[in-house]
């Protein structure tokens, strides 16, 4: 048989470069970029080779498993799925609909599965649905709801045609853009200072982004806010700012702004007066600017304040929906008109409910899973007793992880859809594994929200499903189906029946409704999936355009500055400044922050020995003038310490980080746990930095896990 070249995307991030898998039948014989993709233009990073590794690990299941008194018990599918769906009855029967919790995990996103896992929900019922989203991004689609109201409406930035890129607690040089797809990132990055513009990269570390950037600004953590402040103070101040006709709230943000002058917002800061000064000048007086933020910044206590005023930034300099400003992709699904029929019928998005024991509210459909422990543990109406966990680890991604894997034990049942025995499936009563990333097909149906150009693409399977294997769709529907009965109604098990279909189904009808589709184009300028699927190398349905005041579900249509939750939440800065004073008091002089690497994905990709070889990279990194007042020297194994624990990691001493800092990235610590089934990531070195993270350290308006907001010390093992 010859070998045959299949183009596709890789999928393990949200960049989604294309690729040429070549294939022989069942074996991949090589991985490689595929330099006709439109968007990534060849560009790979390593982890896309690694796909091979997922699609081949003997550690991963190829067949549903149950636990047993010894370990596990393979099954067939029709049995496994009956088990999982009596089970979860079985709870919900006994403690109500909120007795059985979801969460799903980043890579739920990253394909059109998605559309299934939301009616899974839904035949779940209850109040207690969770996702990564309370971990790296709920700020931004709190922002995005009282600002647009649309929750899904993102501003993303304009690289490739902006003349100043503002980048806070971001390393896209690292992540290829996060809610920014942009593959290639680095190389974007690198083409905005070779046309004459201006890279600025704020943040405690000097990252691999701001190693190539303009200008390092080193924040304190926590700091983004007051330094955002004193550059609108200077703004308004000189005159500076040009808001459109189109915002509302200027003069309530300006007012705000005018009690943090840069000499006041600079000790906060922890940047001098004269560099808020000039961040504010350069990029009001650039030709095109647009601040942009991310998992930094996000994961603060301040991180919903932060999103806002990078919004509010760019709205106020008129670089807010124009060319190399802020903009919003119009993709080939139409949330907007989906959100717009909800908002008719009375939806408002969030705030319907809260959280039982953290009184957070419902974002979404979603609570914060920083609050999921103690969900599990305290008895009362509304207790959670059973949980699904699709494509998610969480005890090893989000904070608390210690606390979260006792409470799982504690558990009457567990379903996880999932290719490994990971530190959290582990726990699970059922495992229902699906077929690798290579041998499916879809469409990606979420990030074309976040992309810096618009664009759709299908991605066909490059080798053979697996005898008897199934993709996650079809393993969530399954439940679904199996779920429809129970205490559900009649008539809402008959809603569920219908719309429990298949996503090419759901994709083909929404690419046809929606703008680039045949019933709004016609059907010769029309898409169809058919068009989609013979366009191997991807659609470029061209560069962003403005979309304001059209994409707006504001009352009034206009993009509103000064949303009254957000002022109260400022009002209350000071609060969080003494906060991290008695921290110190206390002895936690050290902030803890993350890091990325370009070889790691989260928890999940350390099984594969390409990826993983070389120098330890769970590391403590500490400034020299911190280890040295410490007596610490490089090498040694340390003690970070919290509030709620500590881990035991080797002392890394760079002056990329500031003092004042100790940065350690998540994901690491696999053989830290005993019954995990991937062999080689249980043997690597490394700590759990998600069991020192404290769940009661998050963003006081979202209840968004605070992972960069740590207090912490250090000191020798």
């Amino acid at each position: 048989m010859p070998v045959e070249t299949v183009h596709r995307q890789c999928n393990l991030c949200e960049a989604h470069c294309g690729l040429r898998i070549h294939v022989d039948g069942a074996e991949v014989k090589r991985i490689e970029g595929d330099p006709d993709d439109h968007m990534s233009r060849g560009y790979i990073c390593p982890k896309a080779a690694a796909l091979v590794d997922l699609y081949t690990d003997p550690d991963r299941l190829r067949r549903p498993v149950r636990k047993v008194a010894d370990g596990w018990e393979e099954m067939d599918w029709d049995e496994a799925l009956d088990l999982a769906a009596a089970g979860l009855r079985r709870v919900r029967e006994a403690g109500g609909e909120d007795a059985v919790a979801t969460y799903f995990g980043n890579p739920a996103a990253h394909g059109w599965s998605l559309l299934s896992a939301t009616s899974l929900r839904e035949a779940i019922g209850g109040r207690n649905h969770s996702s990564a989203t309370s971990t790296d991004q709920l700020p931004q689609h709190r922002t995005s709801a009282e600002m647009f109201g649309n929750l899904g409406l993102f501003p993303i930035p304009d690289i490739d045609r902006t003349d100043y890129l503002l980048v806070l607690g971001a390393n896209p040089s690292v992540s290829n853009g996060s809610l920014m797809t942009a593959p290639g990132a680095r190389h974007r990055l690198r083409d905005i200072v070779k046309r004459g513009g201006t890279v600025v990269v704020v943040d405690p570390r000097r990252t691999e982004t701001a190693a190539s950037a303009s200008r390092h600004v080193a924040v304190r953590p926590g700091g983004d806010v007051h330094l955002l402040l004193g550059i609108l103070n200077v703004i308004f101040a000189e005159g500076l700012d040009e808001v459109p006709d189109l915002c509302t709230g200027a003069d309530q943000v300006a007012a705000l702004a005018a009690d943090w002058n840069p000499e006041r917002a600079a000790p906060l800061a922890g940047v001098e007066a004269a560099e808020i000064e000039r961040l504010a000048r350069e990029f009001a007086t650039a030709d095109s600017a647009v601040a942009y933020g991310r998992v930094g910044v996000c994961q603060q206590r301040t991180g919903t304040l932060v999103h806002w005023l990078i919004n509010v930034l760019n709205a106020v300099t008129g670089n807010l929906d124009r060319p190399g400003g802020a903009m919003f992709p119009e993709p080939f699904l139409d949330l907007t008109l989906t959100l717009r029929l909800a908002r008719r019928g009375g939806e408002r998005g969030h705030g319907r409910w809260h959280q039982r024991l953290s009184g957070l509210p419902e974002l979404n459909g979603e609570v914060p899973v920083a609050g999921l422990a103690k969900e599990i543990t305290t008895p009362g109406e509304g207790q959670v007793r059973g949980l699904v966990v699709y494509a998610g680890n969480p005890v090893m991604s989000t904070p608390g992880g210690r606390q979260l894997d006792a409470a799982f034990e504690r558990l009457d049942w567990m379903v996880s859809i999932d290719a490994y025995v990971t530190e959290t499936s582990r726990h699970a009563d059922v495992i229902l594994p699906p077929v690798s990333v290579l041998e499916r097909g879809e469409v990606d149906v979420v990030f074309p929200l976040v992309s810096v150009r618009n664009t759709i693409r299908w991605n066909p399977p490059a080798v053979p499903k697996q005898e008897g294997g199934k993709e996650d769709w079809e393993i969530l529907n399954g439940l679904t189906r199996r779920l429809g009965g129970g205490v559900l109604t009649r008539r809402r098990a008959f809603s569920l029946a219908a719309r429990v279909a298949s996503p090419a189904r759901i994709v083909d009808a929404a690419l046809a409704s929606g703008p680039y589709g045949v019933l709004r184009r016609g059907p010769f300028k029309g898409l169809t999936m058919r068009k989609v699927k013979a366009a191997k190398h991807g659609i470029d349905l061209g560069p962003l355009e403005p979309r304001l005041p059209g994409a707006l579900l504001t009352a009034d249509d206009r993009v509103a500055l000064a949303p009254a939750v957000f002022l109260e939440a400022a009002a209350d800065l000071d609060e969080q400044v003494a906060q991290a004073e008695r921290d110190a008091e206390d002895g936690f002089d050290l902030t803890l922050i993350g890091r990325r690497n370009l070889r790691s994905n989260n928890s999940w990709m350390h099984n594969s020995r390409r990826l993983t070889k070389g120098a330890d990279r769970c590391t403590a990194m500490l400034h020299p003038d911190d280890a040295g007042s410490r007596a610490l020297e490089e090498g040694a194994v340390v003690r970070v310490i919290s509030r709620i624990g500590e881990i035991e990691v080797p002392l890394e001493i760079s002056e990329d980080v500031r003092p004042g800092v100790v940065s350690v990235p998540h994901g690491y610590g696999h053989g830290r746990r005993e019954g995990v089934g991937w062999k080689h990531a249980a043997s690597l070195p490394g700590a759990s930095v998600n069991d020192i993270t404290d769940p009661a350290v998050r963003d006081a308006v979202t209840g968004n896990a605070a992972f960069n907001n740590v207090a912490v010390r250090i000191e020798a093992a």
